[in-house]
């Protein structure tokens, strides 16, 4: 989805035919375009050449140098013939210049920038950022100097070295942006600088997938080297940074997406002050309350997110939030795929205290919740708990069970404490082991495999297999054809895993 920055592009030639009559004959009519004029579809404007003229000088060209480490290919390395052929390089690290390019804006006269982050990061592991130039559409270049930036946006603030009053462009109000309104784009795709592009708003609110996406998706043509430029609307204003592009080949497809203004700006006032960006926190880990899990709940899909830990000690446990609830509003906001909870819950204060809706086994509740401050992502990752080889939601090791459940495609068994210690759990877990998985269900497409330990099945505790049968009697008596495991494995935190029941 995000690219770094080309420098290369391919620019495509073609000729035009033009068949020229050299006698006309007599009484000859008037051209077929002759006098011409075109109408402009209401309410867009004849041209938008007046605003582009305006607006182009404060968009900006950026370009990085950067030092790459990358491992020399001498095959002759450690060898006796390791000096005399392959340069000598004996399979040493070897230092490498690369490049970048991107867009941004002047927001001020004394030449503070917006761009992306990815636009001035290293764009490889072990590479370093040793400058950055700033070019204007005068051609005049400055170096910048790097202000502040924000990776879980990907916004960068960036300052010219220069004391001149430079052009630059405001922000808009990108709130009141609607789907079919005009927008104009303006970078430097594959270092063509200054290119014009224009579209309408295709979506507003689009993710992407993560935790602070809320997109402004347009048909407007980006390509690699818009990122970090703006998005104007028709009055001239920034309402959207161009971020993103969704496209198989690489190239423009007509699927765009821009950060807009109302997220933007308080990130860049914060960064350009040189502080950090602080965002709040509950403490949970959550997942979508995709079909299969609100299925196998009985509630409606995407209204919510379900709970599927707790961090101990954060505000969420203080409040008495519990896995397996399904949070469906924050603070008197509605929680689903637009309005998702770590977006609006990064945006609440610090040290605020908020209502917090969930639904618990069937019933409605409301608690009160104190917002912390979100650690950083390198802690959050220890917090996860999880190795990613080990999904449940892929493929594992599993293993036919003819004596399988019928209808949950699993041969479950009491655990005693000789099982116990073989699998390496502490004496007081309850639940039953997985004996064998049937590969033709949905618990054996979900990666469930002999050694798993089912704790409870629909939030009801299950320590033998009558009661697991007896929890999935009930689903399909209610209507059900899921029912939402709590599983354990050895080595991670216990985890919700929604199964479909089999389909007689």
């Amino acid at each position: 989805m995000r690219y770094a920055y080309a420098i290369t592009g391919a620019l495509l030639l073609s000729g035009t035919a033009l068949a020229v009559s050299s006698h006309q004959p007599l009484g000859a009519q008037t051209a077929q375009n002759e006098g011409l004029q075109a109408a402009a579809p209401q309410g867009a404007p004849a041209s938008l050449a007046d605003m582009v003229e305006k607006l182009q000088p404060a968009v900006v060209n950026i370009s990085t140098k950067q030092r790459v480490q990358v491992q020399s290919q001498n095959p002759f390395a450690g060898t006796p013939f390791g000096d005399l052929f392959g340069g000598g390089g004996g399979g040493r690290p070897q230092t490498r210049q690369a490049q970048s390019l991107g867009s941004g804006f002047l927001i001020s006269s004394d030449g503070y920038i917006v761009t992306n982050n990815h636009v001035v990061s290293p764009g490889a592991r072990g590479a370093s950022v040793d400058s950055i130039t700033v070019t204007l559409t005068n051609r005049e270049e400055y170096e910048a100097k790097l202000v502040g930036r924000d990776p879980a946006t990907d916004l960068a603030v960036l300052k010219i070295v220069g004391k001149k009053p430079f052009p630059f462009v405001k922000f808009g109000d990108s709130t009141k942006a609607r789907v079919g309104d005009w927008v104009v784009a303006i970078g430097n795709p594959y270092a063509l600088s200054g290119t014009v592009t224009a579209g309408i708003i295709s979506a507003v609110h689009r993710s992407t997938g993560g935790n602070y996406d809320r997109f402004i998706q347009t048909d407007a043509s980006i390509n690699q080297g818009n990122s970090g430029g703006p998005m104007f609307d028709m009055r001239g204003n920034v309402i959207g940074i161009n971020s993103q592009i969704l496209s198989p080949s690489g190239g423009n497809v007509g699927i765009g997406f821009a950060i807009p203004s109302e997220q933007a700006m308080p990130i860049i006032e914060t960064l350009r002050k040189g502080e950090t960006v602080k965002r709040g926190y509950l403490g949970v880990q959550i997942s979508p309350l995709g079909e299969d899990i609100a299925d196998s709940l009985g509630l409606p899909k995407n209204s919510g997110e379900f709970i599927q830990g707790v961090e101990p000690g954060e505000g969420a446990d203080k409040a008495g939030i519990k896995p397996g609830d399904v949070i469906v509003k924050v603070n008197g906001r509605g929680v689903n795929p637009d309005e998702t909870l770590s977006f609006i819950v990064s945006n609440l204060p610090i040290g605020s205290r908020v209502p917090i809706e969930l639904i618990r086994n069937g019933k409605r509740m409301t608690v009160t919740a104190t917002v912390g401050e979100r650690p950083s992502e390198e802690q959050l990752s220890q917090f996860s708990g999880q190795d990613q080889e080990e999904d449940f939601s892929q493929p594992g090791q599993q293993q036919d069970a003819p004596a399988a459940t019928d209808d949950l495609g699993v041969a479950v068994q009491a655990l005693t404490p000789t099982i116990l210690r073989q699998l390496g759990l502490p004496a007081t877990t309850k639940g039953v082991v997985i004996a064998g998985v049937d590969r033709d269900t949905d618990a054996g497409a979900k990666g469930l495999r002999r050694g798993d330990v089912i704790l409870s099945a629909n939030n009801r505790p299950t320590t033998s297999e009558a009661e697991l049968s007896s929890i999935i009697a009930e689903a399909k008596k209610s209507g059900r054809s899921a029912v939402l495991l709590q599983v354990l494995r050895r080595g991670q935190s216990p985890a919700f895993l929604p199964v479909r029941l089999r389909e007689k």
